[in-house]
């Protein structure tokens, strides 16, 4: 069983993090490009589908790597993660897309970088406080 994630070491909290983050961006780029060329899904249908399925994988690895939940996964928890990570989603696009309108030439790799640190930070905080808070303990 593993410990609740205010008592985990901070290497393996951030490490869960960005492996859980990695991890689910690879299923998603993967499933995408595979049905995108191997099922000749069109590439928005592709998208898509690949999101939902990173976002289960997210969810499972968040609750298990970063947060050490413990107790079994629920549809409302679910439900509160992907609504913080369409949030996150969101608000990356709404950053990329106003950092290349309001300065056109800036380059689009930066435009990702800033925008995808900034979801991230939003993101955390969303899953930390929201989806994978712990109760206060009991007296």
């Amino acid at each position: 069983m593993s410990e609740p994630h205010d008592r985990q070491t901070p290497f393996r909290h951030w490490g869960g993090f960005l492996v859980s983050g990695l991890t689910a961006a690879a299923v998603d780029a993967a499933i995408t490009l595979a049905l995108l060329h191997l099922a000749g899904f069109d590439p928005f249908t592709a998208r898509l589908i690949a999101i939902l399925v990173a976002m289960v994988v997210a969810w499972l690895m968040h609750r298990r790597l970063t947060f050490a939940v413990t107790a079994p996964p629920s549809l409302k928890e679910f439900l509160r993660f992907a609504a913080v990570a369409w949030s996150a989603n969101a608000l990356n696009y709404a950053i990329y897309a106003g950092i290349l309108l309001v300065w056109p030439g800036s380059l689009p790799l930066v435009a990702i970088v800033i925008a995808t640190g900034i979801a991230a930070v939003f993101s955390y905080v969303g899953f930390r406080f929201g989806v994978f808070r712990q109760p206060p303990p009991v007296a």
